[in-house]
């Protein structure tokens, strides 16, 4: 799918965003490599979007192309021995729901994070004690330049909380492959609905945003030092520290990503001033 001047809101949790300048989003691996070779001799901008919930948009838009890995990538195999082999577009709670059908455990704590399977690896997601690195055995990845593409074994990364290499390398995941353990279906699924259920009692989901806003931090967490300056409910034009979990910054209606960073800088001026805490924001802010 090609298209000129695509709204970017259409295609982030936030729903936030101005157009792309064109958007594409491939079928398959072959078709991904194609358009990187053909973006890279001609020098323009490149953007590599995945369901966009851990990113924040210019209200600008994004200049030359935007590559939306979800939606197209989507093969998920199981192949045997508890390896489970999935593309990078496929969203992480149908690989979880997957798992579920074949009696897999050990990726119960990502049922319900929103994202594809390849934003996950990408920043190493990861919620309720567990991560993605606990669970990955292989990374299979293309150079932005179309070149290169190869598989690394988890093993040989260095990950870590909400970092790994392809945050600073440049490099593309297009599929990954998990490791995961024989359990009971039962169990599996009595897991993933009790952290379905902690989510949504405890995170704003009825609102549009982009998860935790902010990493947690060496002292403490992130939420717990905003509630306790005072934060929750405070807003800037439509965006809003969520009144039920302040962590989040929420979009509760016409907020631009102006209103977003303004908060944004608001809550870390305040957090610094009164806790002495630095925090470093967990979403990716995309512009020119």
């Amino acid at each position: 799918m090609l298209k000129e001047r695509e709204p970017l809101k259409n295609h982030c949790s936030f729903k936030i965003g101005g157009e792309a300048e064109v958007f594409f989003r491939p079928s398959n691996e072959k078709a991904l490599i194609k358009a990187l070779k053909t973006v890279s001799s001609r020098g323009d901008r490149l953007t590599v979007l995945g369901c966009g919930s851990n990113v924040l948009i210019s209200d600008n838009g994004l200049k030359g192309l935007t590559v939306n890995i979800a939606g197209g990538l989507t093969d998920i195999i199981y192949l045997g021995d508890g390896v489970i082999g999935c593309s990078a577009g496929v969203p992480l709670t149908r690989l979880c729901t997957f798992a579920l059908e074949k009696e897999l455990t050990g990726l119960e704590f990502a049922y319900g994070i929103p994202g594809s399977v390849g934003g996950a690896v990408y920043m190493n997601a990861g919620a309720y004690g567990g991560e993605i690195k606990d669970v990955l055995l292989s990374v299979r990845s293309v150079a932005r330049d179309g070149s290169d593409l190869g598989e690394t074994p988890a093993n040989e990364m260095k990950l870590s909380y909400r970092n790994t290499p392809f945050m600073t390398n440049g490099r593309i995941v297009t599929a990954a492959y998990f490791q995961l353990r024989h359990g009971e279906r039962d169990e599996i699924l009595a897991e993933m609905n009790e952290l379905m259920n902690r989510r949504k009692t405890s995170q704003p989901l009825e609102y549009p945003s982009a998860g935790s806003t902010f990493k947690r931090p060496e002292n403490g967490y992130a939420a717990a030092h905003i509630d306790e300056c005072g934060l929750k409910g405070h807003s800037h034009g439509g965006a809003q520290v969520s009144t039920k979990h302040a962590g989040f910054v929420i979009n509760t209606g016409g907020a631009t990503c102006e209103d977003v960073l303004c908060l944004m800088d608001e809550i870390k001026k305040t957090v610094l001033e009164k806790h002495g805490v630095e925090l470093t924001p967990e979403v990716e802010y995309l512009s020119d």
